[in-house]
């Protein structure tokens, strides 16, 4: 199976169903934040964080394919990739950029470490 930015890996462990809102988001340095919502839908499963205090309030949008792992027992959800990566990323606005599909090129060339939206993940 090919995977893209916006599909989760095959290693992750989500399994559709369980609802991932409240679930603490974990970056390789540290916590980012919870999740306030997110999707399942193939080729455009995501998470949308709210970093609190971390970056003043921000919502950051991370496709799936950052996720490495959830731990449901912790409630947590562990990403690869650091905090200042998440925090460099293209600015999100939720009634902007949810369903834009611009954005969402812009932002799977970003965490797809130059792969274009919709093609393999690496």
């Amino acid at each position: 199976m090919t995977e893209n930015v916006w599909n989760y890996r095959s290693t992750a462990g989500r399994v559709t169903g369980p609802d991932l809102i409240g679930y603490k988001v974990e970056a390789t340095d540290g916590s980012i934040g919870k999740v306030d919502k997110h999707s399942d839908e193939v080729d455009d499963a995501y998470l949308v964080v709210d970093t609190g205090v971390w970056i003043f309030g921000r919502e950051v949008l991370l496709p799936a394919s950052t996720v490495v792992s959830i731990d449901p027992d912790e409630q947590k959800i562990f990403v690869d990739r650091t905090k200042q990566q998440i925090k460099d990323a293209p600015e999100f606005n939720r009634e902007k950029h949810l369903g834009d599909p611009g954005y969402h090129d812009q932002l799977g060339t970003y965490y797809g470490a130059g792969t274009p939206f919709g093609g393999p993940f690496i």
